[in-house]
């Protein structure tokens, strides 16, 4: 019985009740230096109009993450996808409540301003150099457990006065000029820049 399990591959637990998006990281490469390209979500749209993002959107049945981002960038940006360079895989966000955003570091080329109106209100971009020099400003929410009606309290010790666990959920901010960076698109941006400081770091201790 046990003998069957030596090449499993561990899944998060509730798998099935996550959903699942996946974003690109995009960068232009510009005579200035490497900008970020974000978009602005159409104000027509029924979630999160007017908010920034960055290019992506809901895995289909069975598709993988990148080439959820692939399509998506290119339904999007009005791309051809042989514009996109993947560079690699970056970070993987769980949010209380279910949703994992799988996200990867890209080059889009010949990139011309081009966008869907159908989902994009207009784009812009920021040089990478200010995030890479930019801490962002953060604030907590509270998390909290709240049993469902009907929770079975003479189950468990303690009952109705179980010392439930609590938690804190952090949320950034970047504000670039007028634009307001937040929520998981920052999340995924401080992440990105922490990592290629990393990288960086050890560049500079191997020379």
């Amino acid at each position: 019985m046990f003998e069957e399990l030596e090449h499993h591959i561990p899944e998060i637990i509730d798998w099935e009740r996550y959903k699942q998006t996946a974003v690109l990281i995009p960068i232009l490469e510009t005579q200035k230096g490497p900008e970020v390209l974000f978009e602005v979500r159409s104000h027509n749209l029924e979630s999160q109009p007017g908010e920034i993002c960055f290019p992506g959107g809901k895995l289909e049945e069975h598709e993988l993450a990148v080439d959820a981002i692939i399509r998506e960038t290119t339904e999007e940006l009005l791309i051809p996808s042989g514009d996109i360079d993947i560079i690699c895989p970056m970070h993987k966000y769980t949010s209380p409540y279910q949703l994992l955003v799988h996200s990867y570091l890209g080059i889009l080329n010949n990139y011309h301003g081009t966008y869907s109106k159908d989902e994009v209100a207009e784009v812009f971009s920021v040089p990478l150099d200010y995030f890479m020099t930019t801490e962002p400003v953060s604030y907590f929410h509270k998390i909290y457990m709240q049993p469902e009606k009907g929770f079975p309290y003479h189950l468990i010790p303690g009952g109705i006065k179980y010392p439930w666990r609590r938690g804190e959920y952090e949320v950034n901010f970047y504000q670039y000029g007028e634009r307001v960076i937040w929520g998981i698109t920052a999340k995924l941006m401080k992440a990105a820049v922490e990592l290629l400081k990393k990288k960086d770091r050890s560049r500079a201790d191997e020379s």
